[in-house]
């Protein structure tokens, strides 16, 4: 598969948010920094499987909103004494839109 996918505007998730964008592979969320920065990865912790779309962001980590696990947003890994990753994929902003990598959706199964 070649090509990224354009998935929303920029502006359709709101700074120190996420949302969730429904793929063939399954759930990824997609979130946006205060300062515009933006990350996918799958919307599922690692857990008890909470959507992390729904979790506070701050920084450049996410927190769950079941169990508090903080996830850092760029690598997919729990933060602190908890252990565990989710996958995470490359997304970019271009003219405003943002724009998903299929790669790793023909890859593996999101959440």
């Amino acid at each position: 598969m070649t090509g990224w996918v354009d998935i929303a505007a920029l502006d359709d998730i709101p700074q120190r948010g996420g949302r969730v964008v429904k793929t063939h592979a399954g759930c990824i969320a997609v979130f946006r920094t205060i300062d515009d920065q933006v990350f996918a990865l799958d919307d599922a912790c690692p857990h008890k499987k909470g959507p992390l779309s729904e979790g506070i962001v701050h920084g450049t980590a996410v927190t769950c909103p079941l169990h508090n696990w903080v996830i850092d947003l760029a690598t997919g890994s729990a933060k602190g004494a908890d252990e565990g990753q989710v996958k995470t994929y490359q997304i970019r902003v271009e003219k405003g839109r943002l724009l998903l990598d299929p790669t790793r959706l023909t890859m593996t199964t999101a959440a």
